[in-house]
């Protein structure tokens, strides 16, 4: 298996603040491209002092940065690069107060770009659809995060997990953990004819009649395996989740858990192939819409 680059192979590659816009422009417009102004095929070149290139023929102006994460930041986009390589590098993510500490911005700062790098994560992941017929089993399970274990109490988050084994994960946050809410949501990432398995949840009783094949193994009577059917791939999944969030973030609102989980994907689904992780987010950046 290939290694994941060092933080000294990362600065090299990445040593100025002109090193990296160049790198968002190639990566976004290529070398040459028809100028839209003009409309001839044309080079672009830096403007000295402003974050963008111009036209060789009519000085028209593209800004690399536009519709990326880095739009409207002063923060430096070398900054921004090692921040997103940290959270490559981290197994366990990395926290507002980690950023601040590291690159010395304000704590508002580092929690804006922490935020912008997790929905960045999840536009880059995706959620391709899993299981069919000839696919894996698919294994769905519920979690509950944050919120106080107090009796009475219920203001913890529903997530709501899907992943196929040996492939990918799919998490989402529900209203409640009724099946009116649940079964939605794996009907549409999950492919009809599969091979769900679940807890014995009454959320999930409802997939049978939906075109799935569905089998169940029955936790309140100590049962966790029954044949090819368990939930443990799930569970772990929500384990090291949570071990994550109580480690890593301490607590994360319900506001903003989507972004957290879209981090906690991204990381699970390029598990085999480490060293992708910088290289997927370096070079996913949207094309220009004209």
């Amino acid at each position: 298996m290939a290694k994941q680059i060092t933080v000294r192979d990362f600065m090299a590659r990445y040593p100025d603040e002109d090193s990296c816009l160049e790198h968002l422009f190639r990566t976004r417009y290529g070398t040459t491209f028809e100028c839209p102004s003009c409309g001839k095929v044309a080079k672009y070149h830096k403007v000295k002092k402003r974050r963008c290139y111009e036209c060789e023929h009519c000085g028209h102006q593209e800004y690399p940065t536009a519709g990326t994460p880095f739009e409207n930041t002063r923060t430096p986009l070398q900054d921004w690069f090692y921040v997103m390589y940290l959270f490559c590098s981290s197994r366990n993510g990395v926290s507002a107060k980690e950023v601040q500490r590291q690159i010395g911005v304000t704590y508002k700062t580092a929690w804006r770009m922490c935020r912008l790098i997790r929905e960045y994560m999840g536009y880059v992941d995706g959620d391709a659809p899993l299981g069919g017929p000839g696919g894996g089993v698919v294994e769905a399970d519920k979690a509950f995060i944050g919120g106080r274990d107090e009796r009475g109490k219920d203001d913890k988050a529903v997530v709501l997990g899907m992943v196929e084994r040996g492939g990918e994960v799919i998490t989402r946050v529900v209203e409640s953990r009724r099946g009116n809410h649940v079964t939605p949501h794996i009907a549409e990432h999950v492919k009809t004819g599969s091979r769900v398995a679940t807890d014995e949840a009454r959320a999930f009783l409802a997939l049978r009649h939906n075109g799935y094949r569905h089998g169940t193994v029955n936790h309140s009577q100590q049962e966790y395996v029954r044949g090819d059917v368990h939930t443990n791939t799930i569970e772990a999944f929500w384990g090291s989740v949570k071990r994550a969030i109580q480690g890593t973030y301490i607590s994360v609102s319900k506001k903003h858990l989507p972004t957290y989980l879209q981090e906690f994907e991204f990381r699970y689904n390029l598990r085999n192939h480490p060293h992708l992780m910088i290289e997927a987010l370096m070079l996913a950046f949207p094309r220009p819409t004209r």
